[in-house]
C-alpha cells in the first residue's frame, strides 16, 4: 500500500493531501527514464574515453608497434640514400669523367612522380601522413637506384670497350730492344738507298739479325700476310680496330694467316730483307683512319723512358733508310 502524502495550505492553514494524477506519474516516470538514459549514455561515452577496452588496447599496442616500424624504415631509407648519393657522386665525378662520359643531371637523379596521384588509397586514416610520406621515400629512392643501375651498367660497357680500346691500339715495339743491331732509320724524311734522293720515310726501321722475332704491337685481325705490296716483300697487316693498322715488312717468313686474331705481344713473323730492302730489317708502320702517322708515340707499352729517349733521339736523325 503507498503511502499518502499531503502538503501544507498557507492560505487555508491546513494539511491537505496530495492528489496523485495518473498523467503526472507518466511524466516523471519519462522525466526519470529519459535521465538515466542519458547519464548512461554520458557514462558510456566517458568510459570509452578514458577507459580501453582490452581489444582497443591490443589495437592500440599494434598501433605504436606500426609507427615504431615506420620510424625504423625511415632510418634505414635515410641510411640508404647517404650510400647512394655516395656512389652518385663518385659516378659523375670519376666514372663518367674517365670514361668521357657525361654526367648525369641532378634534376634526373632527384625527380619525383608527377601526374596521378599514387596514393590515394591511403588517405583518409588516423596515420595517412606517416605512411604517404614513407611511401613517397621508398619510390623515389627505388627510380633513383634504377637510374644509378642503368648508369652503372653504362659504365661497365665504357669500362669493357675502354679495355678493348686499350689493348687493341698498337702500344709496343714490335722487335725486343736487346735483339735490334740498330734503329736504322725513323719516321720524315731521309735518304733512299737506291735513287739516294731525299724523299718521304712513312715509318721505322728496326735493324736486326734475319730471323729475329716480331710482335704484333695490338690485339687485331690478320688481314694481309703476303708479298703482293709493291716494295714491302713478305709483309703482314693486323687491323686493330678503332681505326688503326701496322704494317710490318721485309719478313723473312711468316707466324700467322690472313683472318687470324691476334693478341699484343704474340708472335708473327721473323725478320728478313725481301722486297725493296737494302739488308736484314723490320720496315714498320701504323696507320690511323687510313693515314700513316708515326710509330715513335706507340712504344710506351714495353720501353722504359731512358730507351724511349735514345729511341726517339736515333729516329730523329736524317739518316739513310734501309728500303
Amino acid at each position: 500500500m503507498s503511502k499518502v502524502k499531503y502538503y501544507y495550505d498557507s492560505d487555508t492553514l491546513s494539511y491537505k493531501k496530495i492528489e496523485r494524477r495518473k498523467r503526472n506519474t507518466f511524466k516523471y516516470a519519462s522525466i526519470f527514464i529519459l535521465g538515466s538514459a542519458l547519464f548512461g549514455f554520458l557514462f558510456v561515452f566517458l568510459a570509452s574515453q578514458f577507459i580501453q577496452s582490452p581489444k582497443e588496447r591490443a589495437l592500440a599496442r599494434e598501433l605504436q608497434h606500426m609507427e615504431l616500424q615506420y620510424q625504423l624504415l625511415n632510418k634505414k631509407m635515410d641510411e640508404a640514400q647517404a650510400v647512394l648519393a655516395n656512389v652518385e657522386q663518385r659516378d659523375n665525378a670519376i666514372y663518367r669523367l674517365y670514361f668521357a662520359a657525361n654526367p648525369i643531371p641532378e634534376e634526373q637523379r632527384k625527380a619525383g612522380f608527377g601526374g596521378i596521384n599514387r596514393y590515394k588509397a591511403l588517405e583518409g586514416f588516423d596515420n595517412s601522413k606517416i605512411i604517404i610520406d614513407a611511401n613517397k621515400r621508398m619510390d623515389i629512392l627505388l627510380k633513383q637506384i634504377v637510374v644509378q643501375s642503368k648508369s652503372l651498367d653504362e659504365i661497365a660497357i665504357l669500362a669493357e670497350d675502354k679495355e678493348k680500346f686499350l689493348a687493341s691500339i698498337p702500344a709496343i715495339q714490335p722487335i725486343n730492344t736487346e735483339d735490334l743491331t740498330r734503329m736504322a732509320s725513323g719516321y720524315g724524311y731521309r735518304t733512299d738507298p737506291f735513287t739516294k734522293v731525299r724523299k718521304f720515310h712513312y715509318g721505322m726501321d728496326f735493324t736486326a739479325p734475319q730471323g729475329t722475332p716480331i710482335y704484333a704491337a695490338g690485339d687485331g685481325v690478320v688481314t694481309r700476310a703476303d708479298n703482293s705490296a709493291t716494295g714491302y716483300g713478305n709483309h703482314i697487316r693486323i687491323d686493330h680496330g678503332y681505326g688503326y693498322v701496322t704494317l710490318y715488312a721485309h719478313l723473312y717468313k711468316y707466324n700467322v694467316r690472313p683472318n687470324q686474331k691476334v693478341k699484343r705481344g704474340d708472335l708473327i713473323g721473323f725478320v728478313g730483307s725481301t722486297g725493296r730492302s737494302e739488308a736484314p730489317h723490320l720496315h714498320y708502320e701504323v696507320f690511323k683512319d687510313d693515314e700513316r702517322i708515326n710509330p715513335i708515340n706507340f712504344y710506351y707499352g714495353n720501353l722504359s723512358a731512358e730507351e724511349y729517349s735514345k729511341l726517339l733521339e736515333h729516329a730523329s736523325l736524317e739518316n739513310q733508310s734501309l728500303d
